[in-house]
């Protein structure tokens, strides 16, 4: 286990400094000592005065833009990708994860509810692109995999969650459950819009692709060097597993305890997959049962330093902020 994941798991104590204090230290600087204070041992033991001194000898403010700035642009533009492979099941039978209920509830519909409540506050119009893959559509039943499923491939934009529901819940009955379960086109259609927003002299756009799948990824070795392309630009992918498949190779995907590399060996420039799954697993202790709050401390717990720390490495400030 890296130093990264210690440190994360295991936090030595933190300090803090007033604004006012980080600019009067930049204009004149000076050595400063700080007290560095861990909280839950402040908590637990009566006579703890500290964990140690940091001594900041120097400093530099710049304005690297905080997420609410970014979000305050209208930044993000989340899309939606379903699993509509035949490894779901036939959705006309109670046991399929697409299983097209009288009750109006299903393990997709859950997941689209909600992480898509969740991640619909952050684009300003609230209005998605909502992508299948993996089955046969009409009227040649060809197997495509990025396809709308409002069927209006020149507008597959649905509003809101809601918009998602009744277009997901439309077009089950009309199209036939295939595969394989490729993952690729689907990050590289939006990769494309992604490699677009590279021309903005501002942080003014950064594309969530919300993959919601039952598992096995069969083109593993070009999913890979998808997401290891997709790390050079305004980009982050969620995945949401359904079900109770192999979800090892979403955790695979995650750069959070090693590198991505694709099959070439190039190295991803920045984690940008987060896997979240239906039901806790010791991979995934969060599941999508968990009370709101939770969910969305869990689905947006890499989001921000992603989005900030993509457009900090670009040099671009948020539209709106103002010179440090």
């Amino acid at each position: 286990m890296g130093w990264e994941k210690v440190l994360q798991q295991s936090p030595f104590g933190a300090a803090l400094m007033p604004d006012k204090q980080l600019h009067v230290l930049r204009s004149d600087p000076k050595k400063l000592e700080l007290e560095c204070i861990n909280p839950k041992k402040q908590k637990k033991k009566k006579n703890y005065k500290n964990s140690g001194i940091i001594i900041v000898k120097s400093c530099k403010v710049s304005t690297l833009g905080c997420f609410i700035l970014l979000l305050g642009g209208g930044l993000c533009f989340p899309q939606v990708g379903i699993d509509f492979t035949a490894s779901n099941g036939n959705p006309r039978d109670p046991s399929s994860l697409h299983y097209i209920n009288p009750m109006g509830t299903n393990e997709y519909l859950s997941a689209i509810w909600a992480v898509g409540q969740i991640i619909q506050d952050y684009d300003s119009d609230k209005m998605f692109p909502a992508l299948g893959f993996g089955a046969q559509l009409p009227p040649d039943w060809k197997v495509s995999h990025e396809f709308a499923i409002n069927f209006n491939p020149t507008n597959p934009f649905c509003s809101g969650v809601e918009g998602i529901v009744q277009a997901y819940s439309a077009c089950l009955p009309h199209i036939r459950f295939y595969g394989p379960t490729n993952f690729s086109p689907i990050v590289n259609h939006v990769a494309r819009f992604a490699a677009q927003a590279t021309q903005q002299e501002a942080a003014s756009q950064y594309f969530i692709l919300l993959i919601i799948t039952d598992g096995v990824i069969s083109d593993m070795d070009e999913t890979r060097h998808a997401v290891v392309q997709a790390s050079k630009l305004p980009m982050s992918i969620i995945i949401v597993g359904v079900g109770n498949a192999d979800f090892a190779a979403m955790e695979f995907l995650d750069g959070d305890s090693r590198v991505l590399r694709s099959h070439t060996g190039e190295e991803a420039v920045r984690d940008i997959v987060q896997c979240i799954e239906s039901c806790a697993t010791a991979a995934f202790p969060l599941c999508l049962q968990a009370p709101k709050e939770t969910l969305a401390k869990a689905v947006l717990a890499e989001l921000p330093q992603q989005v900030v720390q993509y457009f900090k490495h670009q040099n671009l400030p948020p539209i709106n902020s103002e010179p440090a």
